[in-house]
C-alpha cells in the first residue's frame, strides 16, 4: 500500500458515482501530531474522514513554506522547476532585487486551468499563489498575498460584492497577526475563519462546480500565535497561561467548520483534505550574516552597515529558512569568488554551517541542502544553499550590525512556531494509511480524478 496513488483510489471509488466532484479542503499548517494524534478525540469530522479513508503524512516542498508549497501542491512541480524559492525571489542577480511572489512568476498550469480547458467548473476560495487572479471557467477569490479587500481580488471582478455580502464583510487574512494582544488575534482568526467557511458552504450547495478548493489559513496564524501557551515543550510555556487551550478549541472549531461544509456539499462529493507544511516550537533566531561577519565571508563598508561587495564572498536572506547566495565573479555586478574555486568554498562553507551553535555552544542539529540535489530543475535564481537552522527549530535573520549571532526571539514581531517537513492528507473514501504521500503527487491525482491526463 506504500506506493498507491491517490488518483488510484479516487478513480476507482468514484466510477460507482454519479456525478464526479471534488472538494479539497485546505488547512494551511495543520500538524499531523495534533490531527492524527493528540487532538484526534476532539475532532470528530476528520477522525471518522481518516477512520472510513485513507489518511497519512504529506511530504512538504523544500522549503517546507506557504509560498511554494500550495504552487507546488497544484502545478505538480517542485520549486526549482517552478523557479519559485519562497514569499521573495530574486529577479535578476543584483543584490537588492527580491520581488514578492505573484502568480504571474508562474507559466506551469494549475489543476484548475487543466479542468477549464477540459469544459470543467472550479470554484477557488483563498488558494495561496493565486493573486493576481486569471480567468477561469468557475470562481477565484485570491489569498492572503492579496493586497487588501480593496484590489482586485476576485474572478470574475463582480465576485467580490457577492462574497463580501455573504461573509459581511471577507477577510483575506489577520493583518499584524504578529501581536502581544493575544485576546485581539484570537477574535480576529475566529472571525476570519467564520467568514470564509460561509462563503464556502454557501458555494458548496451550487450545484455546478466540479472541482472546489478553499484553503484556511488560521491554522497557520493560530500557531504562530499561540504555540508557546500550548506546547509544554516550548521554551517559553506557562503552565495554566490564558491561552493554553487556544489552539486545541481552533482545532475543534475548524472540524466542526469542516463537517459542516462537507454536509453542504452533499453526500456524492469526495473529500480532500490537506495541509502544506505542519509546525513546530520557534526557538529562536540565528542571523546569518553577522555570522557571515565573524567567519570572515562578508564585509562592511567602514562605520556602516551597509555591504561591501568587492569584499564580501557570500550573504543571507533571512525566513523560516536561510537562502545562502554566493558573490562569483562574473556572476553578481561585483563578484569576488573566482568560478573555478566556487564550488569548493560552496562546500567548505556548508560543512561550517552545519556545525553552529547557540549561544552556549551546543550544537544547533544545522542542515544545508543543496539546490541542484533537492529539485529536478532549477529555474529562475536559485539560493546556492539552504539551510535548515536548529532543524527548523531557529529562523534565518538577515539584519546587520546587530554585532551578535543568536536572537532568542523573532525579528519581526512575536512568533510561537516554524514550519515542519509534514503535513497532512486525509481523502473521504475507503482505504487505509498510505506512506510516502507527497505534495507533489496532489496535482495528478486531482487530475486523474477526473479523467485528465496529468
Amino acid at each position: 500500500m506504500d506506493r498507491l496513488r491517490l488518483g488510484d483510489i479516487c478513480a476507482n471509488s468514484h466510477r460507482m458515482t454519479r456525478k464526479r466532484r471534488l472538494l479539497v479542503i485546505g488547512l494551511d499548517s495543520a500538524e499531523p501530531s495534533l490531527v492524527f494524534d493528540r487532538l484526534e478525540e476532539r475532532l470528530p469530522t476528520l477522525t471518522r474522514l481518516r477512520r472510513q479513508g485513507s489518511w497519512g503524512r504529506l511530504k512538504t516542498t523544500i522549503p517546507p513554506s506557504t509560498i511554494p508549497a500550495w504552487v507546488s501542491m497544484f502545478t505538480g512541480r517542485d520549486p526549482g522547476q517552478l523557479g519559485v524559492y519562497g514569499f521573495r525571489c530574486r529577479r535578476n542577480r543584483g543584490y537588492d532585487e527580491l520581488g514578492f511572489f505573484n502568480s504571474r512568476m508562474v507559466s506551469a498550469p494549475r489543476v484548475w486551468d487543466r479542468l477549464t480547458q477540459a469544459g470543467l467548473t472550479s470554484y477557488l476560495l483563498g488558494v495561496p499563489g493565486t493573486y493576481p487572479p486569471w480567468p477561469i471557467q468557475g470562481r477565484m477569490v485570491s489569498s492572503f498575498l492579496a493586497p487588501g479587500t480593496g484590489s482586485e481580488y476576485t474572478h470574475p471582478p463582480g465576485l467580490k460584492r457577492q462574497i463580501e455580502s455573504i461573509a459581511d464583510g471577507y477577510m483575506l487574512d489577520v493583518e499584524g497577526f504578529r501581536t502581544k494582544d493575544k485576546n485581539w488575534l484570537l477574535k480576529q482568526i475566529r472571525t476570519m475563519t467564520k467568514k470564509r467557511f460561509r462563503v464556502a458552504r454557501n458555494w458548496a450547495k451550487e450545484p455546478d462546480w466540479d472541482l472546489m478548493i478553499m484553503v484556511e489559513m488560521g491554522t497557520d496564524r493560530i500557531h504562530h500565535g499561540f504555540w508557546r501557551c500550548f506546547d509544554q515543550g516550548h521554551r517559553l510555556y506557562e503552565p495554566g497561561n490564558p491561552f493554553e487551550a487556544a489552539i486545541p478549541d481552533y482545532y475543534e472549531y475548524i472540524d466542526q467548520e469542516v463537517g459542516h461544509l462537507i454536509e453542504a456539499a452533499g453526500p456524492d462529493t469526495a473529500v480532500l483534505v490537506v495541509s502544506d507544511h505542519g509546525a513546530r516550537a520557534l526557538d529562536g533566531g540565528f542571523l546569518i550574516n553577522e555570522w557571515l561577519i565573524q567567519q570572515g565571508d562578508l564585509a562592511l563598508r567602514e562605520n556602516t552597515n551597509e555591504i561591501d561587495w568587492p569584499r564580501t564572498r557570500a550573504w543571507g536572506e533571512g525566513g523560516y529558512h536561510g537562502r545562502i547566495f554566493l558573490n562569483i565573479k562574473g556572476r553578481e555586478p561585483q563578484g569576488v569568488l573566482d568560478p573555478n574555486e566556487a564550488e569548493g568554498y560552496r562546500s567548505g562553507l556548508a560543512s561550517r554551517l552545519e556545525k553552529t551553535a547557540d549561544e552556549n555552544g551546543k550544537p544547533l542539529g544545522t542542515r544545508v541542502i543543496f539546490p541542484e540535489e533537492a529539485y529536478r530543475e532549477l529555474n529562475g535564481i536559485p539560493p546556492d544553499l539552504m539551510v535548515y537552522f536548529g532543524d527548523l527549530a531557529w529562523r534565518s535573520i538577515g539584519q546587520l550590525g546587530t554585532g551578535k549571532i543568536h536572537f532568542r526571539g523573532n525579528d519581526t514581531g512575536p512568533d510561537d512556531a516554524n514550519h515542519t517537513e509534514e503535513g497532512i492528507f486525509i481523502y473521504s473514501q475507503p482505504g487505509q494509511r498510505v506512506k510516502n504521500r507527497s505534495v507533489l503527487d496532489i496535482a495528478p491525482s486531482i487530475l486523474k480524478f477526473f479523467e485528465l491526463d496529468s
